[in-house]
């Protein structure tokens, strides 16, 4: 997910996609390509893909990070990069890579269901609302983007099941754009705190843990409701910890919880 100053809007590579705008594409075994596209990869992998990969191979959060998970945190941001590691094979393919396909296709992650499309969030300082811009960029080899289906970015989500995937990606990024400024102080992006922002994003199962079986119900009131919701929903919980982070943070109050 890129964040895109609106002044450069038109000078990024690819072709801008408005809401009807029509793209050529279709992937299929039949053409030369086939899975070319899961080869060598920094693909970026957001909370909620976390949330469905970790699900569908039946594995804690704590399990996935380290499994599949390479962090990485820039000197020019102030909250870490999730990628998914790539197999340590000549190719360096997709760990999810088979001869086949994707072994974890219904779980597959947002950018690879957006793909030949990408995605940019865009923020809008006059209204304070982020919103998704889209841009056309297959590969050079990509052959799909010869083919003559034609897709809008609305139909090609749908058909894609990626609608939902794209609506958490935007929840991240309107919380994600807030670390553009370091939140954390002398003590810096890897301190105690960033440690439980993390945590709360990304790791959710240890999140959870924190939540139930710390002092944390016993200092903050949580709508019943909720709380029933995050003891078993990992969705839910996901957002309840996007605003924790919010007010963990920074100080944003939210009507998830308040202080006893």
């Amino acid at each position: 997910m890129k964040y895109i100053d609106i002044d450069n809007l038109d000078q990024l590579p690819g072709k801008r996609l408005a809401a009807g705008d029509k793209f050529s594409f279709h992937c299929h075994p039949q053409i030369a390509c086939f899975n070319l596209c899961c080869r060598n990869l920094n693909l970026f992998l957001y909370p909620y893909d976390v949330v469905r990969l970790k699900n569908q191979l039946n594995l804690t959060s704590d399990q996935f990070l380290d499994k599949y998970v390479a962090i990485v945190l820039r000197d020019s941001n102030f909250f870490p990069e999730v990628l998914l590691a790539m197999s340590e094979n000549k190719e360096r393919t997709c760990p999810f890579l088979s001869d086949s396909g994707c072994k974890v296709y219904p779980d597959r992650p947002d950018t690879c269901r957006t793909f030949p499309v990408e995605q940019g969030a865009l923020y809008d300082a006059g209204s304070d609302t982020t919103r998704l811009v889209h841009f056309f960029r297959p590969p050079d080899f990509c052959e799909g983007q010869h083919e003559n289906k034609l897709w809008t970015t609305a139909s090609w989500s749908r058909d894609q099941e990626a609608v939902v995937y794209n609506e958490m990606t935007l929840r991240w990024s309107e919380l994600k754009h807030l670390f553009q400024k370091s939140p954390w102080g002398r003590e810096g992006p890897e301190g105690p705190k960033a440690k439980m922002a993390f945590m709360a994003i990304y790791n959710i199962d240890r999140f959870r843990d924190f939540l139930l079986n710390s002092t944390f119900l016993k200092r903050y009131k949580v709508k019943s409701a909720i709380l029933k919701k995050i003891r078993s929903d990992d969705v839910e919980l996901m957002k309840f910890g996007f605003q924790w982070v919010k007010f963990y943070v920074w100080g944003i109050k939210t009507k998830y919880f308040r202080l006893r």
